[in-house]
């Protein structure tokens, strides 16, 4: 059926003005005013704004990790991306060892396709360089993953050397992909850990404490370096702090293609949250910084130093022992208190991927840290451009796929885990007041979310074949 949505606010990540749009087979088929609503579904946004949908290129569903496995799968996490508007999202396809990149992608594809309710794709995380799957990078970029992530850290998990940085950058430049690092010095974090461990240091802002912005910012400048000699594209994810910062705009100064990211929680979450009574919540890797930073990372994405706003979505249970219920069904697996008495154990990873749009709104946009469209830029129409799947998405322009969010201001909310979609026992964000919601969010003019509604089903989303040579923005 055909959806008119009339009288809305349009905005992209240049432009802001009154139209209406026509959603016809799934696309944008017409922008304009007053478009006739012959045989269509009218749909009055009056007062409310017109978004593209959310894109999310950093995501962690139902890995294994720590012991166990983030608690948000497919399904769970598509989700909640919808009600807080987002409606693609990337995940990381993760090499095991021995493995072949195909083998690996399969097996990811038999725990997303019949669950995804949002469009989705994968980057390639790849922990066993060797000849053979060198040699199969290429056929990657052929079959829509574009893009190749490496850890430099995760000492004996998935910590690679330079030797394998260097030519997988190399590799990646001759078939049009792109590199993602993990930026942290694995020996140093390693080190101090071991340190920490030995004289009894065990509290969670240990996590902070064992790993320095120091070697975020070493491994950052070393990986910009290193794409520097090999002539390759570099996005750094999940930038935490100032220091880190200014090496990825200081490769970009100097005519470098380098590009980073960081993540709604390093704008608000500081050290002090780990040593709380349950300060577990927060243990992530890279961890979350001091208020300084805080500052410096909304002042990247204002002046474009960063080029994007992620989640690293990666949810665990606070206390896993306890089951938790979820669209009627009871669940229960082992979350954060694996580490109880000790950093070192506790699962890395926060829920974030529902909060992501509703934060930057109401405290990015509602605060003046930054302006609606810049907000669509990092949110929407950068990770489309950057990875490869713009204008198909992340935009309002005619033929874009019709993913689209009507976005009410007047719309308010508390945060709290029990009106989270999240399949996790807690929220970041719990007692937080937004001020602008989604109302509805359209998928391909699917209509996903109305209100409180929840209209969609497992299998529902569709593989994103991602294009090769994209954007540096």
């Amino acid at each position: 059926m055909k959806t008119v949505i009339k009288n809305g606010m349009i905005v992209t990540a240049a432009e802001t003005y009154t139209a209406d749009l026509l959603i016809d087979g799934g696309k944008i088929a017409l922008i304009g005013m007053n478009l006739p609503a012959d045989g269509a579904q009218v749909v009055d946004a009056r007062g409310k704004y017109v978004l593209p949908g959310g894109i999310d290129v950093h995501t962690h569903l139902e890995l294994p990790f720590g012991g166990t496995v983030s608690t948000d799968d497919f399904y769970t996490g598509h989700k909640a991306a919808a009600f807080g508007g987002t409606t693609s999202h990337i995940d990381f396809c993760i090499q095991g060892k021995g493995e072949s990149l195909h083998q690996a992608v399969e097996k990811w594809h038999k725990k997303s396709d019949s669950k995804a309710v949002v469009d989705f794709g994968y980057h390639m995380a790849i922990t066993d360089l060797t000849e053979d799957v060198m040699n199969e990078i290429p056929s990657m970029a052929k079959e829509g993953i574009t893009t190749l992530k490496l850890f430099m850290a995760y000492k004996g998990l998935f910590q690679i050397d330079d030797t394998t940085l260097f030519k997988t950058l190399m590799k990646a430049a001759e078939a049009g992909m792109m590199v993602m690092v993990h930026a942290e010095n694995g020996d140093v974090v390693d080190t101090l850990v071991k340190d920490a461990l030995a004289k009894g240091n065990l509290t969670p802002e240990w996590h902070a404490l064992t790993r320095p912005d120091w070697a975020e910012a070493e491994a950052t400048m070393r990986a910009v370096a290193l794409a520097g000699m090999a002539g390759a594209p570099l996005y750094v994810v999940h930038v935490t702090c100032a220091k880190a910062v200014d090496q990825i705009a200081y490769g970009r100064a100097r005519g470098l293609n380098v590009m980073g990211e960081t993540c709604v929680q390093y704008f608000f979450f500081t050290i002090d949250d780990l040593r709380r009574p349950d300060g577990a919540k927060w243990v992530c890797s890279p961890p979350v910084r001091t208020q300084a930073d805080n500052e410096a990372l909304w002042q990247a994405i204002a002046n474009n130093s960063l080029q994007a706003v992620s989640t690293d979505h990666c949810p665990f249970f606070f206390d896993g022992t306890q089951e938790i219920e979820y669209e009627g069904q009871k669940i229960k697996i082992p979350g954060k208190e694996l580490g109880a008495g000790n950093f070192s154990k506790i699962p890395n990873g926060l829920p974030v991927i529902e909060d992501r749009m509703l934060i930057m709104w109401s405290y990015g946009v509602g605060k003046g840290r930054i302006s609606l469209n810049r907000m669509v830029e990092v949110c929407c129409t950068n990770p489309a451009k950057i990875f490869g799947m713009y204008p198909r998405k992340g935009t309002i322009v005619v033929g874009a796929d019709a993913d689209v969010v009507i976005w009410n201001p007047n719309m308010k909310k508390t945060v709290s885990p029990k009106s989270s979609h999240q399949r996790t026992d807690y929220n970041l964000f719990d007692g937080w007041e937004l001020n602008g919601l989604p109302e509805k969010v359209y998928l391909r003019g699917n209509l996903l979310i109305d209100g409180d509604t929840w209209n969609g089903e497992p299998g529902g989303g569709s593989w994103i074949k991602r294009d090769a040579h994209a954007a540096v923005v």
